[in-house]
């Protein structure tokens, strides 16, 4: 969910996975895709070099490196997308409601979007999401649980306890991958 201009479903589809990606940015062509990614890049990493002090350089070894792995799943997506919406694998959708029958997928990953963006979307929202995300899928992770301002989410918290209410098992698990300082966990949610 919220996949965005990414390279996970056509890397993931080469390595034969059956992957559906949900954006609202699906709505426009590849080319549209690409001019918005372009007119914000050198902004977005202007931003970064301007707060060096928030970015764990391990994965990505610096903000050039960065723009460098962002511009190729750029292409790498652009390459996939026009194929990838005839087969259904790009399709236009927004949370909290998903065109999907109950339980249609095994996995259901929402990254940089959920708790992420804390500040534009409340609690209810989060929560109907999640909510949505568990209707459709038998586990869901949701990756990082910072806001943008680098401050762990405040739906966290009322989300664990509404997954034990609603008959999941909730865990905040620790990953390898951190860009964002402090942006190294994940919530997984699982059938109890």
């Amino acid at each position: 969910m919220g996949d965005g201009p990414a390279s996970f479903n056509a890397e993931s589809t080469t390595l034969g996975s059956h992957i559906v990606s949900i954006d609202p940015i699906y709505h426009f062509s590849g080319l549209d895709i690409q001019q918005r990614f372009e007119a914000v890049l050198d902004d977005v990493i202007d931003q970064v070099k301007a707060t060096p002090q928030d970015w764990i350089w391990s994965y990505h070894s610096s903000p050039e490196n960065l723009r460098h792995n962002r511009i190729q799943a750029m292409q790498t997506f652009l390459q996939d997308y026009e194929r990838g919406k005839q087969e259904s694998r790009y399709q236009t959708a927004a949370l909290p409601t998903l065109p999907f029958s109950n339980q249609s997928f095994k996995l259901a990953l929402c990254s940089h979007f959920l708790f992420l963006y804390s500040d534009h979307y409340d609690g209810d929202f989060h929560q109907a999401s999640i909510r949505e995300l568990l209707r459709v899928s038998t586990e869901v992770r949701i990756f990082p649980l910072l806001t943008l301002m680098l401050q762990p989410s405040p739906y966290i918290q009322p989300i664990l306890q509404s997954c034990q209410d609603w008959g999941y098992t909730a865990s905040v698990e620790t990953v390898e991958y951190e860009l964002q300082k402090g942006g190294n966990q994940m919530l997984v949610i699982r059938p109890k």
